[in-house]
């Protein structure tokens, strides 16, 4: 086996794990990665590699509660990470988060009622884009500025996703430290499209059909596409980039 495939001899161990929805999330930091690896393994998709040294261990779950759970126990299970974090795009629930904002989740609760504190060691920098407060965690993606300021209103939230808290749960359960790092990929300036809901299915793929009927029945939708995507993208490299320092502190912090 070539030298820069050794992080895959052993399967069981990764220095830290990160449980994320979809593929686009987490790709402009893999991308920084060397010796990349991608295998499926049951009903999820792992991919890998090494940050300056640092075995990374990505378990890709689709969207919503129970997929993420299920993911997250997955990547416990087979690479027994020092550390986990939910990583991905969150939607602004306050005026002051903007596209590609950072949110760290100093606490998680669900519209079912479950509620869980996160101990974070981290002061925000919002004149930075750094951003610390509570999460909401929905069952589908809110679309609606309506929608959103409910739900910053209702659970005193700043941010909301659709997965924080499954994994928070998970680690919790195998004691292990955990941390929620997501950007903000849409916010209170405007809507989702009306078709979003239709087109991105549970896996957090494009529906090709979906789509394609979706521009038949509104041909306005291909430029709202292209602006989410180009939004997604900005949100995938703000991330990136606060991994970058984030990552390593947290590998020292474990040894």
């Amino acid at each position: 086996m070539a030298e820069n495939e050794d992080i895959y001899a052993d399967k069981a161990h990764a220095d830290i794990g990160i449980v994320c929805a979809m593929s686009i999330e987490i790709a402009t930091f893999l991308n920084r990665c060397l010796s990349q690896k991608k295998y499926k393994e049951g009903r999820f998709v792992f991919r890998g590699g090494l940050y300056d040294g640092i075995r990374i261990a990505v378990a890709q779950s689709g969207l919503g509660f129970a997929n993420a759970r299920a993911a997250t126990q997955a990547l416990i299970d087979t690479h027994t990470p020092r550390w986990i974090l939910s990583c991905g795009f969150s939607g602004g629930l306050i005026p002051e988060l903007k596209i590609g904002h950072i949110v760290l989740a100093n606490g998680i609760v669900d519209t079912h009622g479950q509620e869980m504190a996160v101990d974070l060691k981290m002061n925000e920098n919002r004149k930075g884009g750094l951003f610390i407060g509570r999460y909401v965690v929905a069952d589908e993606m809110v679309r609606t500025i309506e929608e959103k300021m409910q739900l910053a209103e209702k659970y005193n939230a700043i941010a909301v996703d659709m997965e924080s808290l499954a994994v928070a749960q998970a680690c919790r359960e195998a004691k292990l430290p955990f941390m929620t790092v997501r950007a903000v990929s849409d916010d209170l300036s405007e809507d989702l499209p009306k078709e979003i809901h239709s087109v991105i299915n549970s896996s957090g793929s494009a529906r090709l059909g979906a789509t394609v009927g979706a521009l038949w029945k509104r041909p306005g939708s291909a430029k709202d596409m292209w602006h989410l995507r180009e939004n997604a993208l900005r949100a995938a490299n703000s991330l990136a980039d606060f991994l970058d320092g984030v990552v390593t502190q947290l590998y020292e912090s474990a040894q």
